[in-house]
């Protein structure tokens, strides 16, 4: 399905704030074949419908959807210590980033327009995955689930951002892949941008966002080209 952008153009923005996985870095298929692979080793059979609610989940949301879904004897504590051990050892040596990162971080420093990253993710993963992927000096301020009480879809990891970068949240750009990222960037009041990765944008979700684009290319012409 090609996606078009649901209102015709972006007010004006003095920041980016991204959301990590599955935006600037493209791991979210990698992280999808290891919760099939580790699900099936402890005996239960992911499915589709639950791996794309964990999609953008924190670690405390998908604990308490795999416990909805399998019941209280699905061992998430091993679930999880598992698919962290596989997800560091796949991505030792490469992250692979989404489309556009860095001509968008590009134009971002040139146009000396602030970057920062909120993400559900803890902060060695998050500044593992960053560094490894060489964009860890791209950024004035990475807000991981470590520095928040409440995570997405809560506004407080897009809130903590632009208050680290001094910039109000209402002339922050964001972007997200997720659901609960859209939901959490838009109450934060943002101007939210969706680039979906692995999930599709709901009726619901679009109308909380300025645009839905196809990729961080369509929303670097359409954020600075005339």
């Amino acid at each position: 399905m090609t996606l078009a952008m649901t209102k015709p153009a972006l007010a004006p923005f003095d920041a980016v704030v991204f959301d990590m996985d599955g935006t600037l870095l493209d791991t979210e298929m990698v992280f999808k074949e290891i919760v099939y692979d580790i699900s099936a080793g402890l005996g239960f059979e992911m499915t589709e419908r639950v791996h794309l609610s964990m999609v953008g989940s924190s670690h405390e949301a998908t604990g308490k959807l795999l416990v909805e879904a399998y019941g209280v004897s699905f061992p998430y504590a091993i679930f999880d210590a598992q698919c962290r051990a596989l997800m560091k050892e796949r991505l030792a040596e490469t992250v692979p980033v989404k489309s556009g990162v860095h001509e968008m971080l590009a134009e971002l420093k040139a146009r000396n327009i602030p970057a920062a990253v909120a993400t559900s993710s803890r902060s060695p993963h998050a500044l593992g995955h960053l560094g490894t992927a060489g964009l860890l000096g791209m950024f004035e301020t990475i807000v991981t689930r470590d520095d928040v009480t409440n995570p997405k879809p809560h506004p407080e990891p897009y809130l903590t951002a632009a208050r680290r970068i001094r910039v109000r949240p209402e002339h922050c750009l964001a972007i997200e892949d997720s659901h609960s990222g859209v939901r959490a960037a838009h109450a934060a009041g943002m101007q939210t941008i969706m680039v979906p990765d692995l999930v599709r944008p709901s009726d619901e979700i679009a109308l909380l966002c300025a645009a839905v684009m196809e990729s961080l290319h369509h929303l670097r012409e359409a954020a600075f080209r005339p």
